[in-house]
């Protein structure tokens, strides 16, 4: 049971390919779509179309680099959600038609739970029972991991994702897309305590993040109508001041889950676990807490083919197989 499995993930904005085998994850093949940078979000119609114009280059260099040929394949695994309907289409499409022609089986896998399983492509890796923050552009959760498929989410977001929460209050400073990325960078040399803005109150482990961003375009109407230029003369600082809310809001809810469950083996996950403000307070509240943090490497936070790869590899060795009538699911849950 160490198989070879050719995984692709086709989710949203990236087209990527990974090789693993016998549990090691080879490469880790992507193809990012900037056309989407034009209009400050992505477009699901232009994003599907791109997938077509990458899916084979990409495949074809994952295969290559890693050595490996096509009948060396145990199975093709790819994204069946959740995601953008048109772009999971692409790489189930893709992936179902190699696997029936190489009469080999095809794997399915969670998005979601393949950002988790990322944990496990590298050392160190988290004891079971653990926690993990997964935050993401469409997702905001926390996950009770008990087992490598075994996992329950105990708190997400009632409306908005953090990450949304992020690049939207980016597009309203008229940063360029994605700007999230902008936000953590210009935070670096701002005053986290220069503004205050409003968290919000959500029953349980649960998130709500409408409401900061509208108390955000609210602040920004009302110091621009005092100073044209409030945003360009004070952009660390807003910067700053919004990331530490939004981290505050985050932690404020994991701490609460690390106490009721008594956790202290805590992950993030997503593509805002690459959010350097993000990390850091982690690593802060770790040595206060006594958390075991662990925190993946900056390839497998955003979306990537290489956590499809490691959660595939899972799937294969419990024999957990879909047949070639598998449909993509947009909104697919754990």
């Amino acid at each position: 049971m160490n198989p070879t499995i050719l995984a692709i993930e086709s989710s949203c904005d990236e087209t990527s390919a990974a090789i693993i085998k016998k549990g090691k994850v080879l490469n880790n093949i992507i193809a990012t779509q900037s056309v989407h940078e034009n209009y400050g979000g992505v477009v699901p119609e232009l994003a599907s179309r791109a997938h077509q114009q990458n899916i084979v280059p990409v495949i074809d260099e994952a295969l290559k680099s890693a050595g490996v040929s096509k009948k060396d394949l145990d199975a093709i695994a790819f994204t069946q959600g959740p995601g953008l309907l048109g772009a999971l289409l692409v790489g189930s499409s893709f992936a179902k038609s190699l696997a029936q022609g190489l009469n080999i089986p095809v794997i399915g896998v969670n998005h979601m739970q393949a950002h988790i399983l990322a944990h496990f492509i590298d050392d160190s890796k988290p004891k079971f029972p653990f926690l993990c923050l997964t935050v993401s552009g469409g997702h905001t959760q926390i996950v009770l991991v008990k087992d490598y498929l075994d996992m329950e989410v105990i708190g997400e977001t009632q409306d908005d994702a953090v990450g949304e929460a992020f690049d939207k209050s980016a597009k309203l400073m008229d940063l360029p897309y994605p700007g999230g990325p902008l936000i953590d960078k210009y935070a670096q040399d701002g005053n986290p305590e220069a503004y205050a803005f409003p968290d919000s109150e959500m029953q349980g482990l649960n998130f709500s993040f409408s409401g900061i961003k509208t108390a955000f375009l609210y602040f920004l109407r009302d110091q621009k109508a005092k100073d044209e230029q409030f945003i360009s003369k004070n952009i660390n600082d807003i910067c700053a001041s919004l990331q530490f809310s939004l981290i505050r809001m985050l932690m404020q809810k994991l701490k609460r889950a690390s106490e009721e469950l008594g956790i202290r083996e805590i992950a993030i996950a997503g593509g805002v676990s690459a959010n350097k403000g993000l990390r850091a307070e982690l690593t802060r509240l770790s040595k206060s807490k006594g958390w075991n943090i662990y925190i993946p490497d900056f390839q497998y936070c955003t979306d990537n083919a290489g956590m499809i790869a490691m959660a595939a590899h899972f799937k294969y060795l419990k024999g957990d197989f879909e047949n070639l009538s598998a449909v993509p699911k947009p909104r697919m849950k754990f």
